[in-house]
């Protein structure tokens, strides 16, 4: 009997068990409680909330890694030079319109769920802890090889490679470039944000993976740095050296290093090309830079250190937006 499943708190339906009471205390299922029934209203709570997480998460990141940034960190680095502040501002100000754009199809699904029209549910939904560990597993697992694929395909196909070859121009990533695409691009990638439409799915679960474990995971691909585990040559993780190498080199027709997560995907269709450099001898992470001798501190004092101060000034932002008085004079 579908009645006995569903317990009502207030005038959000969270999917149970049939002889189970629902956990109502749940994060996600409080926002659907109070906004569930407007959309918009949705909508803007989830762009507060990711502007928040994106601009602590990538801002303090960027501020460790470069705005004063030490011989020691710079050793660890991909690319020995920094990239320039308009760089920067640039990342900002897509990551700030991508985050409009990423954050549609959740809304639709706290909406949906709302109406009482999503399968994912709230709570422990009657099930145990393993079988909620396991469904976040192939959450991951699934999203890992969504996100692959339609990466990879924005490589090998002309049309999807015109929007995706946009975050491209951001050849030496920062933190601030997770999601500095373009709308089609981020619009898809945030597609499976209504698998708890049509899964069923914790939804606290669900939200907090992609906001968290997946935004954060981009965070260190396009950190710049590589750690010295799991170093660039690690067999199955694909770290933030494979991600600043697919930046760097990846165009259409050269789908380098597409992955997420792991390097099965790309070493199934030949696209590990860190494997190749190092074969070749030619490989330019920072562990073997180091290696023959290119981090020393004679190099270190040649690189320049931009002043990242201006990306504090909201002037700074309005140039990039609306021109220069200098440009309207013209």
């Amino acid at each position: 009997d579908l009645s006995s499943s569903w317990t009502a708190t207030s005038n959000f339906p969270l999917r149970c068990g049939a002889s189970k009471l629902c956990v109502t205390e749940a994060m996600i299922c409080e926002v659907a409680e109070s906004l569930g029934h407007n959309l918009f209203l949705n909508w803007m709570f989830l762009n507060l909330m990711a502007v928040m997480t994106a601009f602590v998460g990538s801002g303090y990141s960027f501020y460790r890694l470069y705005w004063n940034p030490s011989y020691e960190l710079w050793k660890h680095k991909s690319n020995p030079k920094f990239p320039r502040p308009e760089n920067v501002r640039t990342e900002i100000l897509l990551t700030l319109k991508c985050i409009s754009l990423s954050t549609v199809f959740p809304a639709l699904t706290l909406y949906l769920a709302a109406q009482g029209k999503a399968a994912g549910f709230c709570g422990w939904g009657g099930h145990s802890l393993l079988w909620h560990v396991g469904s976040w597993l192939i959450l991951v697992c699934v999203t890992d090889f969504y996100e692959w694929a339609y990466h990879y395909a924005g490589h090998q196909i002309p049309y999807l490679w015109a929007g995706h070859k946009s975050h491209h121009r951001f050849y030496n990533p920062t933190p601030f470039a997770v999601i500095a695409d373009e709308a089609f691009d981020q619009i898809v990638r945030s597609a499976p944000m209504l698998a708890g439409v049509i899964f069923p799915i914790n939804m606290d679960v669900l939200f907090l993976t992609f906001t968290m474990f997946l935004y954060g995971y981009g965070i260190y691909l396009h950190c710049g740095y590589e750690f010295s585990w799991p170093d660039a040559h690690h067999p199955v993780i694909n770290t933030s050296f494979q991600h600043y190498l697919h930046h760097a080199e990846g165009a259409v027709g050269k789908p380098r290093h597409t992955g997420f997560f792991v390097k099965l995907w790309d070493k199934l269709v030949d696209g590990d090309s860190t494997a190749e450099f190092y074969k070749a001898g030619n490989c330019k992470c920072a562990k073997c830079s180091g290696a023959r001798g290119e981090r020393s501190p004679e190099a270190w004092q040649k690189v320049e250190k931009p002043d990242y101060s201006p990306l504090l000034k909201p002037s700074f932002y309005f140039e990039a937006l609306f021109g220069s008085a200098a440009e309207k004079a013209k």
